[in-house]
């Protein structure tokens, strides 16, 4: 049985404390910048943000999102958020994208969005983000692209 506060709240060990502590003020000094909260998420709460860096994807993670430390964090995401909807209209729109992919992929993106406890399209923008962010590059193949299929319909005139 473990131990619990007078709040009914777990007693956490002294290096998870800390740990929660140097992630919540390291998110405060982000926040203070007033990011875009993309920006934010990917940093902080992102696949590889500080959280998961510090805790993992595991019961360490979970714990820590039991935490008031995550909870002010989210308050932080929720406010930029916030402030990116009360912005004038000049911000960017957002965009569907349709990704055709196996199953066997599209299996284990769910199943680490699950881990993570975030959607799938959540997990795939962060992924995204952190290809960009990387100056990854997309391979390009020496071969010719497979020609495109005629559409139906009417010709054009």
């Amino acid at each position: 049985m473990s131990s619990t506060s007078s709040a009914n709240t777990p007693i956490l060990p002294k290096p998870f404390q800390h740990a929660a502590m140097a992630v919540l003020q390291t998110a405060e000094r982000l926040f203070a910048m007033d990011p875009e909260w993309v920006v934010f998420f990917r940093e902080v709460l992102g696949v590889d943000g500080i959280v998961s860096r510090t805790f993992g994807s595991g019961d360490a993670r979970a714990q820590f999102e039991c935490t008031p430390h995550y909870a002010r964090i989210r308050e932080m995401l929720d406010a930029l958020r916030s402030r990116e909807r009360d912005r004038p209209a000049d911000r960017e729109v957002n965009r569907v994208v349709t990704v055709r992919m196996p199953r066997s992929l599209h299996e284990a993106l769910k199943a680490e969005a699950a881990d993570r406890r975030m959607s799938i399209n959540t997990l795939c923008i962060a992924k995204l983000l952190q290809a960009l962010d990387g100056g990854a590059t997309a391979r390009v193949d020496a071969e010719e692209p497979p020609p495109t299929p005629k559409r139906a319909g009417r010709r054009p005139r």
